[in-house]
């Protein structure tokens, strides 16, 4: 019933997982992340709690294979399908005996691909070969190796929801909660599509990709996105004109006013003193 990816960034250490379903919120279902620690997928007919369970072991400094094997002599877990990776980079995945077909897993280095319910069983090998062959950030990778597995007929019965989670290597602190995506699509004709798009979104809000927000943000602050965007490309009269529409909404001329020592609106709001 659902296809995922999980994977560690061998240069920064990020942990990942990039999942698909037709259910409802398949974010809220299969992945158990937790920075510096690992990444937990439970798919087919698993367990509600298995996923926590997993994630307290290699807590414990239990490896992922010793949680997998374990896991596959339960009983009570004949239907289940599971991935552990650990904050190494070690990875094991198991799909039991009596999962939905057609089902499996593939692993790589730092990563693996698990999937049942497929509508091929070219998914598997594609999100494979996508993942180990994508560049940029663990996000892309994940998603390509998501995408594959959609082009490749992803989940038999259609398509409903997916999920990206981006976690650090190393431990959450006070200052740094260390997760560093963690985008849902719970409901749509196309999720792995839409969950691109939310990556692009994010993308340039990290970024400060001012052009695309003025167009893609909330309509609320697409005008104050566009006089950064102007002011960045010296167009004083586009980002005066930006910031004047801004102003025109209630409250706003309060907010702009708190936000006078940002280094990114000073410029821009002496355009209009």
């Amino acid at each position: 019933m659902t296809f995922s990816v999980i994977a560690r960034d061998a240069t920064t250490g990020d942990l990942g997982i990039a999942v698909s379903s037709c259910i409802l919120a398949v974010g809220r279902a299969v992945p158990t992340v937790r920075p510096g620690v690992g990444v937990i997928a439970v798919q087919a007919r698993s367990r509600r709690g298995l996923g926590t369970a997993l994630l307290a072991g290699l807590a414990e400094g239990r490896s992922p294979q010793e949680l997998v094997r374990h896991a596959s002599h339960a009983a009570e877990d004949v239907d289940r399908q599971i991935a552990v990776l650990d904050a190494t980079g070690q990875v094991a995945a198991d799909t039991g005996r009596g999962s939905l077909p057609a089902s499996g897993h593939l692993l790589g280095e730092g990563f693996s691909v698990q999937g049942n319910m497929l509508a091929s069983p070219d998914v598997l090998p594609a999100m494979s070969a996508a993942y180990a062959a994508a560049g940029g950030s663990l996000a892309d990778r994940l998603l390509a190796a998501l995408t594959a597995g959609q082009d490749a007929g992803g989940d038999l019965r259609g398509r409903q929801s997916a999920a990206l989670q981006v976690v650090t290597g190393h431990p959450a602190t006070a200052d740094d909660d260390g997760v560093r995506v963690d985008l849902r699509v719970d409901d749509s004709g196309d999720p792995v599509a839409q969950l691109r798009m939310l990556r692009n979104l994010q993308r340039a809000y990290d970024e400060r990709d001012y052009e695309t927000l003025a167009v893609f943000a909330p309509e609320g602050a697409r005008d104050l996105y566009a006089a950064l965007a102007a002011s960045r490309r010296g167009d004083r009269a586009a980002a005066r004109t930006a910031l004047e529409a801004v102003r025109t909404r209630p409250g706003w001329s309060t907010w702009l006013a708190s936000m006078a020592g940002d280094a990114r609106l000073s410029a821009v709001s002496q355009l209009l003193d």
